[in-house]
Parts: structure tokens; C-alpha cells; sequence
């Protein structure tokens, strides 16, 4: 098959924007799978506080990267390069298109970048880490990179917590900056690439993130959560959705101020995710509630 006749059109943008509907009708019309980019999904014990695709739509659509992992396994960007990369070519031997869907900018980076090979933390490091900052918040976690990991820390996305539990582990790891190991090499694929970003007026965002997050506590989230309590230190788990039921199950808020935080920080992680993707000037950006689906699919 020519390479140069395949593509991967990614749909990518914040939390209950729609990139799940959205690539389920292009992939249809393509008659190809759909590669998850989310960085929560491709864990098998994760199910409602991610927002899994149904079961019937798992049945439906070939997907990759969802339930492929453990809680128990150190997944980052890097695995998820190799994997995806993997994923396209198996794709490729049946079919020149393949979708890409989700909302964890550093994955899709990877994916269409490359990523610097980074040293791999110690499992210890990265727990203690993990425990301290479900413990102390936000706050002692950055003042703990900015005292070990300055050079790092001018640049940070300081608000980002995973990405500086990361860079703190590789820090107290190897006693190096995590800024030592990036070289900014971008790598060429033997692909094109297609970028398509969806956004929503914010009201209707947020209307539809506090739907979204109703829908889960009635399917059974806090339920969920309190079977995955005894793995809550996991770098896995903290994640909006989960690490709010925990403060619940641990008398740190009530039922309803555990709801209304899901609610809170899941809008400011949409804020996060979309100040990532307009950085990226070769994202095409829609509104699919504006944008008939066949003609977005013309533009391919």
C-alpha cells in the first residue's frame, strides 16, 4: 500500500466535547478503527470516570488503546508512541485512513512528533510522589519542583499536576532537570496527518460537562471509586473523577462538594486541554453543532 496515500485524521479537543461521536461517524464512513489518544482510557479497571465508549460501540468500531493496560502498569507518553505508531501500521495493511480521538495533548504530540526518550523513574519515587500530592495538593507539589527543578519550573505548565509529579520523579531519579533530556528534535512520519479540534461555545461546554458528570454519578462512579480506593496513590488514579470520591470516602467533603469539585475541576482541565491544542497552528478548528459531519468529511 502507498504510504503516501495514508492518513490519520485526529479528532482531538477538551473533556464531553464530542470527539467520541464525532470520530465514531467518520471512522464509519471509512471503514477503520479508531486509536484512543486518552491517557485514562487504556486502563481495563478505569470504566465510568473516564468516559469509556459503551460496550456496543466497543463492538461496533475496532478501537485501540482502550482497556489495553493496567492501573498496575507505568503507561506514559513514550508507551504510547510505540503503541500507537504500532497501531497505524497494523490499520494500514486494510485501509489508507485511520482515526485518532481524544484529549491528552502530550499523546497526541507524541504520536505526531516524537517524544525525547526520558529515563525511567524510580517505581518508589513515583509513588511517594503520587502520595504526597494526594495528600498536600497542588500546592506543596509545586513548590516542591520549583525548590528541586528550577529550570523546569520557569517554563512548566505550573498547574499541570502530572506533569510535575513527572518531572519532580525524574528529578529526584537522576538528579537532573527533566529539561536536560529534551532535545526538541521533531520526527517526520510516513504519513499525513490531519488535526481537526473541536470547539464549543464555553456555556455550552460546561452545560454539557455537568450532564456528563450527573450521567456518571447515576451509572455508578462513587461505586467505581470505592472499589479502586486501595490502589487512590496510584499515578492512574489521580484523575478527575476519582480523586474527588476519594475525599469523600475519606471525610475530606461531603457527597455533594465531591460532586460539585468533579463539576469545577473537570471545566479547569478543559481549560488546560484547550490552551494546550491552540498552541498547535495546524489544528483545523470546528464546531460540529455548526458544521454538517459531511462536509468536515469533504475536507479530507
Amino acid at each position: 500500500m502507498d504510504q503516501n496515500k495514508n492518513k490519520v485524521i485526529i479528532i482531538a479537543g477538551p473533556t464531553a466535547s464530542g470527539k467520541t461521536a464525532l470520530s465514531f461517524q467518520i471512522a464509519k464512513q471509512y471503514n477503520t478503527a479508531i486509536i484512543s489518544a486518552d491517557s485514562r482510557q487504556c486502563f481495563k479497571e478505569l470504566n465510568i470516570g473516564v468516559a469509556k465508549p459503551t460496550i456496543a460501540e466497543l463492538n461496533a468500531i475496532k478501537h485501540y488503546f482502550i482497556n489495553s493496560h493496567s492501573i498496575r502498569e507505568n503507561v506514559t507518553a513514550q508507551t504510547f508512541e510505540a503503541y500507537a505508531l504500532a497501531a497505524v501500521s497494523d490499520i494500514f495493511k486494510d485501509n489508507t485512513v485511520a482515526v485518532m480521538a481524544g484529549g491528552t495533548g502530550l499523546y497526541i504530540k507524541s504520536f505526531c512528533e516524537g517524544l525525547d526518550v526520558m529515563p525511567e523513574a524510580d517505581a518508589l519515587t513515583r509513588s511517594l510522589i503520587a502520595e504526597q500530592y494526594n495528600t498536600k495538593g497542588l500546592q506543596w507539589l509545586q513548590e516542591e519542583v520549583k525548590k528541586n527543578d528550577p529550570l523546569f519550573w520557569a517554563a512548566a505548565e505550573q498547574q499541570n499536576p502530572r506533569r510535575l509529579m513527572r518531572a519532580l520523579e525524574i528529578y529526584l531519579s537522576t538528579g537532573k532537570s527533566f529539561t536536560t533530556f529534551k532535545t526538541q528534535t521533531k520526527k517526520t512520519r510516513p504519513f499525513n496527518i490531519i488535526k481537526i479540534g473541536i470547539d464549543l461555545p464555553k456555556e455550552i461546554l460546561h452545560h454539557r460537562i455537568d450532564t456528563r458528570v450527573n450521567k456518571m454519578v447515576a451509572d455508578g462512579l462513587f461505586e467505581e471509586a470505592e472499589r479502586l480506593l486501595p490502589f487512590k496513590d496510584m499515578n492512574a488514579l489521580q484523575t478527575v473523577g476519582y480523586t474527588e470520591c476519594f475525599d469523600y470516602f475519606l471525610s475530606k467533603a461531603s457527597f455533594s462538594e465531591a460532586v460539585s469539585a468533579i463539576k469545577s475541576n473537570t471545566r479547569k482541565y478543559a481549560k488546560r486541554q484547550l490552551t494546550w491544542f491552540r498552541k498547535d497552528k495546524e489544528m483545523q478548528w470546528i464546531n460540529p453543532f455548526e458544521t454538517l459531519i459531511t462536509d468536515i468529511i469533504k475536507g479530507f
